[in-house]
């Protein structure tokens, strides 16, 4: 079934729950997926995941992701927590793009730029949700958004979808799919889950390895946006291309890692990172059809979370697949131009097993 079929079925399903005059689409709610002894939490505030549970080598399930006890408390995050960012994510540089000869400016935030979206993105708005299994063989949740014209500035209409599913043995699979209903437009979802294999009350993750398939980044200027450059990685504290730890090279970097990885895969789905905490045995391999890869190790994070524990610096990393950040200022950065004829489509494939 192409995507843009799955996009028509996810109209269909705002247009009956309205019509069903249903409060589905109007309230937030939480809701559980699960499979054994795996299951996660996702709200429809943003459509955020706000937990993840499965076992340690030694049997014990814990949640291995950062989060808050209450809904008001994702209201008012700044961090992202979990949630789907977008209609961009990421930057735009000034706010501000050029599309077909004409200016499109934007709603900035965070300075002179526009990040994630703007202060109304996806993130901070209410979902619908149209499919829903909790259990069984196929334990799934689809959540739907319709973001009108001028949304933040951004031309055209957009029907986003983001479905989340389960799947044996331990394996989370995640698919965004929007349609550019009227105009062309630009798209980049992003997943922004803030990761700690060992558990979210479990301290840093510095001492986690990784491997990041990248040869290559896109470095920064000093207002955070990219340069349009695309160097290599080689004997930078940027090379993750064999497995090392996370904290063994931070030092020498001011903030710690944020930064985009170019994937080096032309394969569609394309291997992107592997993450392995030694004290649980979790291990995290995550696939993506995007063409990069944003790693995010949190270091100025200072915030309470679950239970009243306090997260402090570098108390998860994010892995954010995405297409090139301010891609649409960058004609040498793959585009992140959505039109009607071309659907955008988003997979992630999150493995976890034990080592």
């Amino acid at each position: 079934m192409s995507s843009k079929i799955n996009l028509l079925i996810c109209l269909f399903f705002i247009l009956h729950l309205w019509a069903a005059a249903t409060v589905t689409g109007h309230d937030i709610g939480i809701y559980e997926i699960k499979k054994g002894d795996f299951s996660i939490k996702v709200t429809n505030y943003g459509a955020r995941i706000i937990s993840v549970f499965l076992p340690d080598k030694y049997g014990n399930i814990s949640d291995i992701v950062l989060g808050y006890d209450t809904i008001e408390e994702y209201q008012n995050d700044k961090s992202y927590f979990g949630a789907i960012v977008g209609r961009v994510a990421n930057r735009i540089g000034g706010a501000q793009f050029s599309l077909t000869g004409t200016l499109f400016k934007l709603i900035a935030s965070g300075g002179a730029n526009i990040l994630h979206g703007g202060p109304k993105g996806f993130s901070n708005v209410v979902w619908t949700v149209s499919e829903y299994e909790k259990d069984g063989p196929n334990p799934r949740i689809t959540l739907t958004y319709h973001s009108p014209d001028g949304d933040q500035g951004f031309p055209g209409d957009v029907l986003a979808c983001v479905t989340y599913a389960l799947e044996d043995p331990y394996k989370l699979l995640v698919e965004m799919k929007a349609d550019a209903l009227n105009k062309a437009t630009p798209v980049n979802l992003a997943q922004h889950t803030y990761w700690n294999l060992g558990g979210h009350t479990s301290g840093d993750i510095l001492s986690n390895d990784i491997q990041i398939f990248a040869s290559h980044i896109t470095p920064l200027d000093q207002s955070l946006l990219p340069t349009g450059e695309i160097v290599p990685v080689k004997n930078t504290p940027y090379d993750f291309l064999t497995s090392r730890a996370v904290g063994s090279q931070i030092m020498e970097l001011q903030g710690g890692y944020d930064i985009n990885f170019a994937l080096d895969s032309t394969e569609e789905m394309k291997p992107v990172a592997i993450v392995h905490d030694k004290k649980s045995g979790r291990v995290m391999n995550l696939q993506a059809t995007a063409p990069a890869v944003q790693l995010y190790t949190a270091s100025n994070l200072k915030k309470k979370g679950k239970g009243g524990f306090v997260y402090q610096p570098s108390a998860a990393l994010c892995l954010e697949t995405q297409g090139f950040p301010d891609a649409v200022n960058h004609p040498n950065f793959p585009s992140t131009i959505v039109t009607p004829e071309n659907p955008y489509f988003h997979k992630m494939l999150y493995a976890f097993s034990i080592e």
